[in-house]
């Protein structure tokens, strides 16, 4: 069964080089002065006193110095310090400016509508998760069967005063008796797994910590599950620079009973995800390193002592398992077919045979599901959603066809549903939900979201534009119809480019907010994403990594060169791998835009890796500072390093969270601090640090909106 995706959600060594520190950390003096500059922003006329330390590392020949190394002690009192230095800034100016209260109040009334996520059914219960509102987090509900009575299962918005408590993923039981969920607190990745009896709607006394990225895998007779957890240190503390292990957990039972199933010896970037399959007979090992491919093995279940059995061991390409049916276990896989293909194994302790059940196409599989001996794929076509039915034997018998732009999820359940539910909604569409008749094949409204927004005043399109060296990329621009082309408009950029996420149509409160008041959105669906498949993946990694900042700053031109704006009234965003984008892009043309927006960024290139095994994995996309020509790439684009003194760069608000424990906030802290103090012009660099919260994943509503508050205030005064 796949996971309830509205609480599912990206990617240590040490570098060990000295650190040698110079001078002493002075008290900030930051100050903002009242008047305001041409472009509508307030001036800050001194910025907090940054020490640098005497940091230099030597990258095969080259001479790197490293003047904020000391901030990558986030725990320090003295980092402490100067975040608290730099939120003294910067939360001051945000809350003054202009249209602060205006973007608030819309986001809080525009954010204030009931929420489905896609409804799914697992022995005749269907499980959905609702938001009435301005709700915290999402409330997880269970009904009998479709039209039963919907009864709460798990509120997370119990868990915590301030709503910082957030429900991770979920995993029914195959009798849908237990449900174990992961909570995360504060936004952390770090995770614990608890187990809520569905009946009596209340918790065993199972407790699990040590995760971060691991899935569940129940048993058949629901007696416990696999999992995937890091070892303690000798401080007795969870440590992700280890290798990772599977455990079986037994219900009913304490953690320290668990048993180790399986670990990969020596092997800390591998993180390896159970699934049980044939019976309870077979636990499936897919173990991934990176993001472009993986490999499959096999334990027998029922003979303790058994070996791993390869299945894919080649590290060809991506193999995902769907499901199975009898003695075949169905997955899709990007071997020899970069835009996704269905491949059946036929499986007896061993691979028997291999086949290929559907052919890779011209369009993008995104995904498959099997339900009712069906294959529910998933495709996107030029980044828009689409769906068509197979049966087991790769004969098509259906097509969901949709005539808006936008996306489809959903499909979810047990295999043996007789019903199913998808998800349609695009950028100006909050979304319908359909229920889908397995054995009929007709589908029907099941609930449609009503924000109390026109959305015909609105238009999204797509078009296409022509990188630097001559790649065709596609970008949906959503605007309100009527909009003038005369260069006048208020226009964000909005990218990411990496690690295989495709940006799909999709609606956002927040964006929707910023359409609203007659400006101009903008989505560029660059290389280094999953739109094209695994070359259009490809393209955009490691010494091919420029192509994505090209694609982003192409994207820019081509707004201007159609009319829709000027340099003077674009901003950038981006988050994660999106704000090393932003930054990237501000560094290396600062003059294309006049705001920037980068969010919990990989920003240190040549150190990013350090941080954890998690961390490293993503060599996979950018390569590491220790082999010489990936140095030499990552150099020459790296935030951090490709910042100029005397250079005027755009209005520029840095944010991230003090307990982002995957893109660690010090590199926030760093690129911030470098900009700072480049800085040659008035437009203004904050640093925005929000506490108790992470990568993004679980962050409560009341945060959200103060965050983009904040950050449309300041992008709206920037582009004044």
């Amino acid at each position: 069964m796949k996971k309830n995706l509205i609480y599912a959600a990206i990617v240590a060594a040490s570098a060990g080089l000295t650190l040698a520190c110079t001078s002493s950390y002075t008290e900030s003096t930051s100050s903002v002065q009242g008047e305001s500059q041409s472009g509508g922003m307030p001036k800050v006329s001194d910025y907090p006193e940054t020490k640098t330390v005497t940091q230099q590392d030597n990258y095969h020949g080259t001479v790197v110095s490293d003047p904020y190394r000391w901030l990558e002690e986030e725990k320090s009192e003295e980092v402490s310090a100067w975040v608290e230095s730099q939120n003294t800034l910067a939360r001051p100016y945000l809350a003054e400016l202009p249209s602060r209260e205006r973007y608030k109040e819309r986001l809080t009334a525009l954010w204030d509508y009931e929420k489905y996520s896609t409804p799914y059914m697992v022995n005749g219960k269907l499980f959905y998760s609702y938001n009435d509102g301005l709700q915290n987090q999402y409330v997880l509900y269970m009904a009998d069967g479709v039209n039963g009575e919907p009864e709460v299962l798990i509120d997370p918005n119990t868990l915590s005063e301030d709503g910082t408590v957030s429900m991770a993923s979920t995993e029914l039981s195959p009798n849908a008796s237990f449900l174990a969920y992961m909570l995360s607190d504060g936004g952390t990745d770090w995770k614990t797994i608890h187990v809520r009896d569905t009946s009596k709607k209340s918790d065993l006394t199972d407790t699990i910590k040590g995760i971060k990225f691991s899935n569940i895998a129940w048993l058949p007779d629901e007696s416990g599950f696999f999992y995937s957890r890091y070892p303690q240190n000798e401080a007795g503390k969870y440590d992700d620079s280890q290798t990772v292990s599977i455990y079986f957990h037994a219900i009913g039972t304490a953690q320290s009973e668990d048993k180790k199933v399986f670990a990969f010896d020596n092997k800390p970037t591998w993180n390896p995800y159970p699934s049980v399959v044939q019976d309870g007979k077979t636990l499936l090992i897919s173990v991934f390193e990176g993001y472009q491919a993986n490999g499959v093995y096999a334990k027998s279940l029922v003979n303790d002592n058994s070996e791993l059995v390869p299945v894919f061991d080649k590290w060809d390409g991506r193999y995902d398992l769907i499901g199975e049916h009898d003695d075949e276990l169905f997955f899709t896989s990007t071997a020899n077919a970069p835009r996704g293909k269905v491949i059946k194994v036929d499986f007896d302790g061993g691979v028997k045979a291999t086949e290929t059940v559907i052919e890779s196409t011209s369009d993008t599989l995104s995904s498959v599901s099997l339900l009712g001996e069906k294959l529910f794929a998933q495709y996107l076509k030029d980044v828009k959603g689409q769906v068509s039915v197979f049966d087991l034997n790769g004969e098509k018998i259906d097509e969901i066809a949709f005539t808006d732009i936008g996306s489809v999820s959903g499909f979810y359940g047990s295999k043996n549903a007789d019903t199913t539910f998808y998800k349609l909604t695009g950028f100006t569409n909050p979304g319908q939900v359909f229920a889908y008749d397995v054995k009929s094949g007709e589908s029907s409204l099941f609930k449609s979201i009503d924000t109390g927004v026109n959305y015909d005043d609105y238009e999204t399109k797509q078009i296409f534009y022509t990188s630097k060296d001559g790649t065709k990329v596609p970008m949906f621009i959503v605007h309100k119809k009527g909009l003038k082309l005369d260069g006048n408009n208020k226009t964000l950029l909005y990218g990411y480019g990496g690690f295989n996420i495709s940006l799909l149509p999709r609606y956002s409160v927040s964006r929707m907010v910023w359409v609203e008041q007659g400006n101009v959105l903008a989505i560029a669906n660059l290389r280094g994403g999953g739109e094209y498949g695994q070359q259009w993946h490809k393209a955009g990694t490691k010494l091919d990594k420029q192509n994505v900042f090209d694609d982003f700053i192409a994207a820019g031109e081509y707004l201007v060169e159609s009319g829709y704006t000027t340099p003077e009234k674009m901003g950038i965003q981006g988050g994660s791998n999106g704000g090393l984008l932003v930054g990237a892009t501000l560094t290396q043309r600062p003059a294309l835009f006049s705001a920037a927006l980068p969010a919990v960024g990989v920003l240190d290139m040549l150190r990013y890796h350090t941080p954890s095994a998690n961390a490293r994995a993503w060599s996979s996309d950018y390569g590491l500072s220790e082999n010489k020509d990936e140095f030499e790439a990552l150099y020459a684009y790296s935030p951090l390093h490709n910042t100029k003194p005397g250079t005027c760069y755009p209005a520029t608000l840095v944010t991230t969270g003090d307990h982002d424990d995957r893109v660690v906030p010090w590199h926030s802290y760093k690129f911030a601090a470098q900009l700072q103090a480049d800085q040659s012009c008035d437009n203004p660099i904050l640093l925005r640090v929000e506490t108790r919260a992470g990568h993004g994943a679980g962050t409560p509503t009341w945060m959200q909106i103060e965050g983009y508050a904040d950050q449309w205030a300041f992008l709206e005064s920037a582009l004044n």
